[in-house]
């Protein structure tokens, strides 16, 4: 972890930066330790082993599913309202168009914003311009951009094969800006760069820094920058207390709205896996502060949080009344939950810093949490500052994860860690794991509003989840029954979800 680069066009990625892992089991209180933070300490001391990896990590023989980079600008930068996106790449790489544009969509609409399609050009590489090279297409996609959208900004987003064939995406970009005056600017992306998809939300942000946020000694004493993909509107209502208002971004946010980012009295963010890179560097390279506490789930995570933006903002005393009231409230409906959510097992399938939020909520109402699968790891975030030090404040305030893995999303692997905890239902954000579960005859509450678990009403909302999903416990065991898994039965007698890491022999079996 070192100081951000903005003068640099590529984003470091995480494994770099960060010493981000995918693979990887054992309990949280294991991996906190090895990942070297000193909880309430003067920061993140990170380790290194005789190969000099900061954290060990286990190295599969094969990946069966997963997402890149390049998706991640996708869901990122194609999303601002005002904005283009361009993907150089092969059509294949469009695929992400169809669900993203869906969830832009309703993410419009939950937010109160004209609904309307993202605006997404791909070039469709072919063989030839492998060999050939493609910048015309390129010019000639921006031009088109320009003609239908009149945009107030451009993005380039680059694939593995632009990547391979050395495109100076760059100079195009720089070219055309000064030809339309408006900001042009590349996202190095491409799917190889960085083991971990998370590495693409850091590009969209460092383009953003680089060349749309403004430089100003203006400031909006009562405006929080709040980093977030599509969740519903739960920040507004909230910060209304404190006399705050709200800068939505990257999602769903217009040009504007990204250019005032440095005018903001703070930065806050619903996980730091998300927020981590452009919370440090508008703190850098702007001058804005970012809040560094645990993030807002349970109670204890939420009430320091608050106390921190309170602090930040100068509105302690409204951040206390407010804290006051809303325990009073939430609490009585809480208890109601506990009866009803009674002798339950949970589980936690989601990026890694919002797992271990939706753990806190989970112990919150009582529910037993004896496993979770993270789809990574990030060591440390990039402040370094202990206080964001999300997976030891779990520990810290509610206890251990006995079985805590870290798996990129892998299926194979799920099935094992499922049947080692036998939960009676999981949280999933990525839905793609959600039907072997349901094979399983163990129903899921895909998370489709991340916002769902924030704050002390996301204590109510995520209860109120988990019991809708269990009325429809029926239909999961019947699938079960009819349902058969693709496997081979030595995997399914298989007591380690990782022996294919430490005997790639095996796959062959």
């Amino acid at each position: 972890m070192g100081k951000i680069n903005l003068k640099m066009t590529e984003v470091q990625n995480r494994e770099r930066r960060l010493g981000t892992i995918i693979a990887w089991n054992g309990t949280a209180s294991d991996l906190h330790t090895q990942s070297g933070y000193q909880r309430r300490g003067s920061g993140c001391k990170t380790k290194t082993n005789k190969d000099g990896c900061r954290l060990c990590e286990a190295k599969g023989p094969f990946t069966q599913g997963s997402v890149c980079s390049e998706q991640m600008v996708e869901c990122q930068a194609g999303n601002v309202r005002d904005a283009v996106l361009i993907q150089h790449s092969p059509i294949g790489c469009g695929a992400g168009q169809v669900p993203y544009n869906s969830i832009y969509r309703n993410g419009l609409a939950m937010r109160g914003h004209k609904v309307e399609n993202i605006r997404i050009i791909n070039t469709n590489l072919q063989e030839t311009d492998m060999v050939f090279g493609a910048l015309g297409k390129l010019k000639q996609s921006i031009d088109d951009a320009w003609e239908r959208y009149s945009p107030k900004a451009i993005f380039i987003g680059t694939s593995c094969p632009t990547g391979i064939i050395g495109e100076d995406i760059e100079s195009v970009a720089k070219k055309k800006q000064e030809e339309l005056g408006i900001p042009v600017i590349p996202l190095f992306c491409e799917g190889f760069r960085s083991k971990h998809w998370s590495t693409g939300f850091d590009a969209t942000q460092h383009g953003i820094l680089r060349q749309i946020v403004k430089k100003s000694t203006k400031k909006q004493e009562d405006l929080v920058n709040v980093i977030s993909l599509w969740g519903s509107d739960i920040f507004t209502p909230m910060f209304k207390e404190l006399n705050l208002r709200v800068n939505y971004v990257v999602d769903m946010a217009s040009v504007s709205d990204l250019e005032q980012l440095s005018e903001a009295a703070a930065t806050v963010g619903f996980c730091y896996t998300l927020s981590s890179y452009m919370a440090a560097a508008l703190e850098q390279e702007f001058g804005v502060p970012e809040v560094k506490a645990p993030m807002p789930y349970g109670f204890a995570g939420t009430d320091e949080w608050l106390r921190e933006l309170g602090r930040v903002t100068h509105r302690e005393e409204l951040v206390e009344q407010y804290i006051a009231k809303e325990h009073a409230r939430v609490k009585p409906k809480i208890a109601e939950l506990k009866k009803k959510l009674q002798g339950l097992k949970g589980y936690v399938a989601t990026g890694s810093a919002y797992a271990h939020g939706l753990i806190q909520v989970l112990r919150e109402l009582d529910i037993q949490v004896d496993g979770s699968l993270v789809f990574h790891h990030d060591p440390v975030y990039d402040s370094g500052d202990s206080r964001e030090d999300s997976l030891g404040h779990l520990i810290e305030n509610y206890g251990e994860v006995p079985s805590f893995n870290v798996s990129n999303r892998q299926q194979y692997q799920f099935y094992g860690l499922l049947q080692e905890v036998k939960p009676d239902f999981i949280l999933i954000r990525h839905n793609g794991l959600a039907p072997l579960a349901s094979k399983l005859g163990i129903p899921a509450a895909p998370l489709g509003d991340e916002h769902v678990a924030i704050g002390y009403d996301g204590i109510v909302n995520l209860g109120e989840a988990i019991l809708d999903i269990l009325a429809h416990k029926k239909f999961h065991d019947d699938l079960k029954k009819h349902a058969k898994l693709p496997y081979k039965q030595w995997w399914l007698d298989q007591q380690d979800p990782y022996i294919l890491s430490k005997h790639p022999e095996l796959i062959d079996a």
